[in-house]
């Protein structure tokens, strides 16, 4: 018992000074060093082996010569195939790419790139994370190029989802060896609540703190130059047909006066407790994604954090990152 600890250690100790440990993030570029592939035979090497075994025991029992031959041929060729199964997989660069928020529901899609910078053409390289049995994504990279992977992961819950860890495999030529190796990138992917099904109408309240249906729309005073956050519905179609592009042209929105402004304010803690959490989250992710369909500005308040009313993406952004990361740590 001691002996076996014993070997095991030295075993830790010996592999763990070049083999990455299962935990550690690869970062930057990271090159397939001999270090980093390992290559066994596959299925249907073994059966070759054996077949190759039977042959050599029925040439020397019976004197074959062709048979030893034919034997020898035979493992020449399987040794060749190791080698370029090897070497199909060895000097591959691999890079990160990039990851897009998504909500919660959808696959993540997670961008790795593969780049052969050496004069040997790759064929068949699989590439999937461990996880899956069978890989789903087989690619060829050409000397001097780079082929580009992406790799889709289901979600379930908001907040940071870390990319586990990819295998890449090949059995070029001819699938008597598997040569495969880990790689751990460094990507997360952003997922965002799921939006509410069925969410109640945005919370529109008019100055005297009265909802309204619309901001100031009673009588129509006239047109003005068109100004970020201004409803499309508004846009003055007839006046901005006449306007020459060549001239200076540009968008105009019809104002209002008279009827009661109103302002929309999303707010977290205004919502009924009886919705949980998650249930509140997934309201006020619905009337983000609303207000922005709609293009009314909008406040956004979520516990401490408050922001003015504003519109477009870059709001919009900061809104459902709030709303994935409420309650979690900002680090995976």
């Amino acid at each position: 018992m001691a002996q076996a600890q014993g070997f095991r250690g030295w075993l830790r100790r010996t592999t763990g000074a070049w083999l990455p440990r299962k935990g550690t993030l690869d970062t930057g570029e990271v090159l397939l060093s001999q270090r980093r592939v390992f290559i066994l035979p596959s299925k249907a090497g073994l059966g070759f082996a054996a077949l190759m075994l039977i042959l050599l025991i029925g040439s020397v029992n019976y004197a074959l010569g062709l048979g030893f031959a034919l034997t020898f041929l035979a493992v020449s060729c399987a040794l060749v195939d190791m080698v370029a199964t090897y070497r199909n997989l060895a000097q591959l660069r691999l890079q990160q790419g990039r990851v897009a928020p998504v909500f919660a529901g959808q696959e993540a899609q997670f961008e790795l790139q593969i780049a052969n910078r050496t004069r040997l053409a790759r064929y068949a390289v699989r590439a999937d994370f461990s996880t899956i049995a069978e890989p789903r994504h087989v690619t060829d990279v050409a000397a001097g190029s780079q082929s580009t992977v992406v790799l889709a992961m289901p979600t379930t819950e908001r907040g940071w989802l870390a990319a586990p860890r990819v295998r890449l495999s090949t059995r070029f030529p001819l699938g008597l060896f598997h040569a495969w190796s880990y790689w751990r990138p460094g990507l997360r992917a952003l997922v965002y609540p799921r939006p509410e099904d069925g969410a109640p109408a945005l919370p529109l309240v008019g100055n005297s703190g009265s909802q309204v249906r619309a901001a100031g729309s009673d009588d129509f005073a006239g047109v003005r130059s068109y100004q970020a956050g201004d409803s499309l519905r508004q846009l003055a179609w007839r006046q901005i047909a006449r306007l020459d592009p060549a001239l200076g042209g540009q968008l105009v929105t019809k104002h209002f006066e008279g009827g009661e402004g109103s302002d929309l304010v999303l707010d977290f803690d205004a919502l009924p407790a009886q919705l949980g959490v998650e249930g509140r989250l997934a309201r006020m992710t619905r009337w983000v994604l609303d207000a922005e369909q709609r293009a009314l500005p909008y406040a956004f308040r979520l516990g401490a954090l408050r922001y003015d009313a504003a519109l477009g993406a870059a709001h919009q952004a900061a809104c459902l990152r709030a709303l994935a990361l409420y309650g979690k740590q900002e680090q995976p």
